[in-house]
């Protein structure tokens, strides 16, 4: 696999979702580690039930970017 290959599957879900499942074996663990959290730990970062912190932020997204 090439290493275009490589981080263009770390990074697009939907490109690493169409791969192979010899392609995904053959697919290295990102670098950064894990990238994801369980519901429960985005609930204590956040400090309220993630459904309210998702619509929050979907709401008022052109608030914070140009």
């Amino acid at each position: 696999m090439k290493k275009v290959d490589i981080i263009r599957a770390w990074k697009d879900p939907a490109y690493r979702a169409a791969l192979s499942p010899d392609e995904l074996a053959q697919l290295p663990s990102h670098p950064s580690g894990i990238l994801e959290l369980q519901e429960e730990q985005l609930k204590d970062v956040s400090g309220a039930p993630l459904t309210i912190a998702t619509a929050y932020t979907y709401a008022n997204w052109r608030r914070c970017c140009p």
